[in-house]
């Protein structure tokens, strides 16, 4: 079409009045067709001049820019962005001539974080630059499902491993407890033998004898409490690959969580940390393990407890709406790194010393079994919260309406 009407403008001349009103309403067709085109897309598209004014926009570009085409459009396209970084970027990319592609940028639309791939591309016409692309793509749903495919992969690749650690670590394990335990019987027989033999003590020995069979005792000790901890990660990790047998049953999250509060309600204080409950009466029934749950939220209220080491406030809310619930379980503390966010439910991966990474990995195994979703926002030395959201199951049936005679 377009090859249509440079070759009838070259012929304008000629054309008579009938011929010229059928040439602009093809040309009016064809460009009511581009901009059809470019408002049906899901990502936004801008078009600039060699003096970085505005010429052509799409309908998905108004979430990013203020725009009023009109208005505007003897301004720089950089001053009509939104958020002060992007408009930044935009500006030195465009100034300099520069060529990028992908620049990734977090944004604050309407008040959601969404995670933004922007593009800066010339316009080439005839070999000459003749204005710019600016491409927008909104890409947090995207990164959000490549992380859950690869939490997915990491829990699949568990599994895997599985049989040969509970034969290669979890078997030694309880017989090296079994062997410490005949050590300290031994060593218990020892010291009364010792103690009937010599009941003045010995003659030149100026440490009390008793003292070596109290410090043999304090390292058996020590062995046998890191015996214990390797016995821990072992069986977290068993529970992290072993399929769930969920017994799902109808409750009431409300009352799981103040049972869950009061049960933990001593280690908070002692803690320094204040407890508030948020809980929204109203919310409807949910189906779920209360074992396995209870097991996920007091995961993520020991990692709270663990990320206010001076105290602080852990808050603790439920809302909801016909069809799913959500749980907030809040806290004041050091927070969560940017660069961590995305790995804190990858198994293995931890901040503390003795931790096994595996905690979060349950919390998410656990919530995607009831079907549901768990999200974390955090700033460094704000405070994290994590964010549980469960589906309510549709139990009315509907039937469809008849009418007849």
């Amino acid at each position: 079409m377009r090859d249509f009407i440079k070759r009838a403008l070259k012929k304008l001349n000629k054309l008579t009045t009938e011929q010229v009103q059928d040439l602009l309403f093809s040309a009016v067709t064809e460009i009511d067709r581009l901009e059809t085109v470019l408002d049906s897309l899901n990502e936004g598209v801008l078009v600039c001049d060699t003096r970085h004014h505005l010429v052509m926009v799409n309908k998905y570009t108004e979430r990013f820019f203020t725009l009023s085409h009109h208005e505007h459009e003897n301004e720089p396209v950089w001053s009509l962005a939104r958020d002060e970084k992007i408009r930044e970027f935009l500006e030195i990319t465009l100034i300099n001539g520069d060529r990028v592609e992908k620049r990734e940028f977090d944004a604050d639309i309407k008040g959601i974080p969404r995670l933004l791939s922007i593009s800066v591309l010339p316009l080439v016409r005839n070999r000459q630059v003749s204005g710019s692309l600016i491409h927008v793509e909104d890409i947090t749903e995207k990164r959000g499902k490549e992380a859950r495919l690869r939490r997915a992969e990491n829990l699949a690749s568990l599994t895997t491993l599985a049989a040969g650690v509970a034969h290669e670590i979890k078997n030694p394990l309880g017989s090296l407890s079994i062997h410490i335990q005949l050590i300290q019987k031994a060593l218990a027989a020892n010291r009364e033998m010792f103690f009937k033999a010599h009941p003045d003590g010995v003659d030149g020995i100026e440490q009390r004898p008793g003292g070596y069979f109290d410090m043999l005792d304090k390292y058996i000790a020590v062995i046998n409490e890191e015996i214990d901890r390797l016995n821990r990660i072992v069986v977290d990790f068993l529970f992290a690959v072993r399929p769930m047998d969920m017994d799902l049953r109808e409750g009431s999250i409300n009352t799981l969580i103040e049972e869950l509060v009061e049960f933990v309600k001593y280690e908070l204080g002692e803690a320094g940390i204040a407890c508030v409950l948020e809980l929204d009466k109203e919310i409807p029934d949910a189906d779920f393990d209360e074992r396995y749950m209870k097991q996920a939220l007091l995961n993520l209220i020991k990692n709270a407890l663990a990320a206010m080491p001076g105290g602080g406030t852990l808050t603790i809310k439920t809302c909801g709406t016909d069809t799913e619930i959500q749980i907030g379980i809040c806290d004041t503390g050091i927070g969560i790194p940017e660069e961590n966010l995305s790995k804190i439910f990858e198994p293995y991966f931890t901040t503390k010393d003795t931790g096994s990474g595996l905690g979060l990995t349950l919390v998410f195994k656990i919530i995607k079994e009831h079907k549901g979703e768990v999200i974390v926002k955090s700033r460094e030395g704000e405070g994290s919260c994590f964010i549980v959201t469960l589906p309510i199951p549709q139990r009315e049936t509907r039937l469809l309406g008849y009418e007849g005679e």
